[in-house]
């Protein structure tokens, strides 16, 4: 979707609840803090909380309607907050201690192209958090995006997998009021030396 679409969205009303995805606050809530991006952070759900347990935070999305919701949260002066689209936005690289993806859908090859990018910002054991619809949500689960094309799966996040220390790669149930959907999770950490092969990490 384009920029201007998610505009409307977030101008009609709010998208999202304003808690963190449990299975985020589940994996983040005991590290230790450090400097972190939110990719495609919508309204900030999880900038917010980040910052608030002591992070330094960008929240970077292309909706800046998106974003003006979340400036407008208490807490919001701890964030940095980025119009900007995913796809071509940079960090420095090896400057980030945790990247958090959070149902962000793009081609397949942009999302490899994106997340590749994604491990060269982080330190060496930076963590890099990838969660969203797994694309067997549209046979057995619900909600979410109904193009394929778009959606996660462990296959598909595994050209991302061979540049991590993976702690986690693997299909998880979510519960919603309509029922189970179907996620896919990423969770690793940038090794100490990258890969010889796999694809380049440069930012």
């Amino acid at each position: 979707m384009r920029a201007e679409d998610w505009d409307e969205r977030y101008a009609e009303r709010q998208q999202w609840s304003a808690e963190p995805n449990a299975q985020v606050a589940a994996l983040l809530a005991d590290l230790p803090p450090g400097d972190a991006v939110d990719l495609a952070a919508g309204e900030g759900r999880h900038a917010l909380w980040l910052a608030g347990l002591g992070w330094h935070v960008t929240a970077v999305d292309f909706s800046d309607v998106g974003l003006a919701r979340g400036r407008a949260q208490p807490g919001a002066d701890r964030v940095s907050w980025v119009t900007a689209d995913v796809t071509t936005w940079s960090a420095e690289p090896a400057s980030l201690d945790l990247v958090l993806v959070a149902y962000l859908h793009l081609a397949e090859a942009d999302t490899t192209a994106l997340f590749t990018r994604a491990v060269g910002w982080l330190r060496p054991g930076g963590r890099l958090l990838v969660l969203g619809h797994d694309v067997e949500n549209l046979t057995a689960g619900v909600g979410g995006p109904q193009e394929p094309g778009i959606l996660h799966s462990v296959d598909r996040l595994a050209p991302v997998e061979a540049l991590l220390d993976v702690d986690r790669l693997e299909q998880i149930r979510r519960q919603t009021p309509a029922g189970t959907a179907l996620d896919t999770l990423l969770w690793g950490r940038r090794p100490e030396e990258m890969p010889s092969s796999g694809g380049s990490v440069s930012a």
